[in-house]
């Protein structure tokens, strides 16, 4: 082998749930060779590398089933709005003025740095310069749905349709077939998409099998939008034109009808849950526990720091599982067992990979991490999805495994830099102040050991 690792609880998520206690898994070419008690691992199995999870628990990878990665260096910029004031007010404005490739990449190693450390291994994008995201992603030895953006109107990268798709054609075919990188299109709604290329957009998937990934029923104004505009929901509306189908991942969905939702279900299309963002932007609360009940495949997601603004998914666990509890007003609905399943196997269900991620099963790929079990605020332990739903936080994260690759070990990030990322961070953040006034952005004066470290004189 590879690699193996042993002498953990192994939380499996696969069909029987299995939870193996001092259990190990053997990894060969990326992909997961055996599950079992580490004594038969032992047996059977030997590699020139063993990471030793004795006293940790070894879970499947988290996946991050929507965000917007670079925007990790807008984190703070406009807090406590709603979403067409801070999109059209301050995002839209920010992100004309200062995004570039080099924004793009500094902001995908901010991001992804964050999300290693928090145990995400794999995440799915929508924003500009994705061949940027992507070429990044893959140094960093993460997993990544990556979305090149289709949008109305003129942005960073593309000025036109013509050049966004033109552009999407050239990215999906540099990353085809690339363990890492399923590149994919990212029309951004369809109150910012015209019909005619939402179809383009369905075509251009048809033809190259590229995922899509958009956002859907966001809002309440959203909807009412569209019976306004267009005589449907956003939801029926996309079904109308023929949009919707088993390749499409849909972020938020937080107003569906019941039908619609039997209809996302028969259209095979993958749905995130984005609880904080869409508490912190009042955008409502989606009926996860109705899809739960329908098995749909929902997945969570962070969105964009810009509107979380942590790119955490225990955060989102925890969050998901409460929300839920308290707006339905019954403690039993999503249990924390299901609140763990989104942020994995379900999530690999909303991206369509389920079949290579979101689970420890023989075949899938080697997506693995080791999380301390005996810190204080998970001491004493008792029941292990309630464990890891409810008390374990991003810091309690030891090892990240990507393909078979150790990408973080002991918390040390061995594929970043994480020092050079803090100062290219710090960099940027002078230049978006400048680009948008003091009056805007309020200062924050930098103490002089800081002001060293970033290179400042």
């Amino acid at each position: 082998m590879d690699l193996v690792v042993r002498g953990g609880t192994v939380v499996t998520m696969d069909g029987p749930r299995r939870v193996i206690e001092n259990g190990g898994v053997a990894i060969k070419s990326g992909r997961i060779v055996a599950v079992d008690k580490t004594a038969i691992i032992d047996r059977h199995y030997a590699a020139r590398e063993v990471v030793n999870a004795t006293g940790k628990v070894v879970i499947p990878g988290l996946i991050n089933g929507h965000t917007h990665v670079p925007m990790v260096l807008f984190r703070g910029l406009a807090d406590d709005l709603d979403l067409q004031e801070w999109l059209t007010k301050y995002i839209f404005p920010a992100e004309a003025k200062n995004v570039t490739e080099e924004f793009v990449r500094v902001g995908t190693r901010l991001g992804l740095a964050e999300m290693i450390r928090g145990g995400t291994t794999t995440y799915c994008d929508m924003y500009y310069f994705e061949d940027a995201i992507a070429d990044e992603t893959f140094k960093a030895g993460m997993r990544g749905v990556l979305g090149e953006t289709v949008i109305d109107f003129p942005v960073a990268d593309n000025k036109t349709n013509e050049e966004a798709m033109a552009y999407v054609e050239k990215f999906v075919s540099n990353w085809k077939s690339n363990r890492l990188i399923v590149a994919a299109i990212a029309p951004h709604a369809p109150y910012t998409v015209s019909e005619d290329h939402l179809k383009a957009v369905r075509a251009f998937s048809d033809r190259t099998g590229a995922p899509i990934v958009t956002h859907i029923s966001e809002t309440r104004r959203e909807v009412d939008d569209s019976i306004k505009a267009k005589g449907a929901s956003p939801i029926d509306y996309l079904n109308r034109i023929g949009f919707l189908n088993n390749r499409v991942i849909a972020a938020h969905v937080v107003w569906p009808s019941e039908e619609e939702l039997g209809l996302l279900k028969k259209l095979g299309v993958g749905i995130v849950h984005n609880p904080q963002s869409n508490m912190k932007l009042a955008s409502g609360v989606a009926p996860v526990p109705e899809m739960l009940r329908q098995n749909l495949p929902v997945g969570l997601g962070t969105d964009g720091a810009a509107s979380n603004n942590d790119l955490s998914l225990w955060e989102e666990m925890d969050t998901a599982a409460k929300l839920h509890k308290l707006i339905s007003r019954d403690p039993k609905v999503v249990t924390a067992e299901e609140a763990f399943e989104m942020a994995t196997l379900r999530g690999a269900r909303a991206l369509h990979l389920d079949k290579e991620i979101g689970s420890i099963e023989k075949g899938k790929r080697a997506d693995l991490v080791i999380v301390d079990l005996d810190d204080l605020n998970q001491t004493p332990s008792y029941n292990i999805y309630s464990d890891l739903v409810y008390a374990t936080k991003a810091s309690n994260v030891r090892t990240v495994i990507v393909e078979g690759r150790v990408i973080m070990r002991d918390r040390r990030l061995l594929t970043l830099n994480e020092e050079t990322i803090k100062a290219d961070t710090r960099r940027f953040r002078e230049r978006i102040i400048r680009s948008l006034g003091a009056k805007t952005v309020p200062r924050i004066k930098l103490s002089l050991p800081r002001l060293a470290r970033a290179g400042a004189t």
